[in-house]
């Protein structure tokens, strides 16, 4: 077998994918290992599994940093095998300067950095959850973004008109509050810009409870304004919804002529 053959088996294993059964073992194997480096980062923050369970943690960091330091190494050196990368210098540049590859690199770098650097660096390791990008590798995750991202480009100017008119009713319901119970309780709704998380809070139906309207109006103007919150928070939803059934119809529709085979379009009769 040629470097060439081992790079091109080497780069197939090592791209997400579940086409054969060594890739999709390992995939699932790097899945796996990024979920639970983000479950350690979630449990390693509560200081007290951090203190009973540090030598568990910290073996399990240095197994996980081996393993993505050693993916790391064979994609940067098997990334030639790809045509835009082909040259063996700059082409190995270009990968590793590539977004999803840099990610990659910040989430195994604050490991290293301690040795090279005399500081405190353990703040950094929550960038370990950089590595939840690498699922966008995933054909399905793919598609499902493109998707999305569709939709947010059809529908733009639907979402920026009703964002403008939610954050108009904010501007609005926050100053009539403002002057309704600020001769009332002055120091809670002490300005427009103190009333307008009171705004925000009662319209998405939060409602912390730290700011509150006391006289009989502001209770009316209150009522209202959670009432009005719900139709009016529910617009952007409702187009994102709209855009995406239309984009699951348009894409069943545009399988429906593709064939499964060859991949080429079935000419219509």
């Amino acid at each position: 077998m040629t470097s060439h053959d081992t790079m091109k088996k080497v780069h197939d294993l090592l791209t997400f994918g579940f086409e054969s059964q060594p890739r999709k073992f390992i995939s699932w194997f790097i899945i796996s290992l990024i979920c639970l480096n983000v479950l350690a980062v979630i449990l390693g923050s509560v200081d007290t599994i951090a203190r009973d369970y540090h030598t568990l943690l910290h073996s399990f960091e240095i197994f996980s940093v081996t393993v993505f330091s050693l993916e790391y190494i064979l994609r940067v050196w098997s990334c030639t095998v790809e045509p835009k990368y082909s040259h063996p210098f700059t082409g190995r540049i270009r990968f590793a300067l590539s977004p999803l590859v840099l990610m990659d690199l910040l989430a195994i770098l604050p490991f290293y950095l301690p040795f090279l650097i005399r500081v405190d660096l353990r703040f950094l390791r929550t960038l370990r959850l950089l590595r939840l990008f690498r699922l966008s590798h995933l054909k399905r995750f793919n598609e499902t973004s493109h998707m999305i991202l569709n939709v947010l480009r059809e529908r733009r100017e639907a979402l920026i008109i009703s964002f403008s008119i939610i954050l108009l009713l904010v501007i609005i319901t926050s100053s009539l509050m403002y002057f309704v119970e600020n001769p009332a309780q002055p120091e809670v709704f002490k300005n427009i810009h103190d009333a307008m998380w009171w705004s925000v809070m009662t319209m998405t139906t939060v409602g912390y409870g730290d700011i509150y309207p006391i006289t009989a109006l502001g209770k009316f103007l209150g009522s209202v304004i959670a009432v009005l919150g719900l139709a009016v928070f529910a617009l952007p939803t409702a187009i994102l919804s709209a855009g995406l059934l239309e984009e699951f119809r348009r894409k069943k529709e545009l399988n429906e002529h593709i064939c499964p085979v060859c991949g080429q379009e079935i000419p219509k009769h």
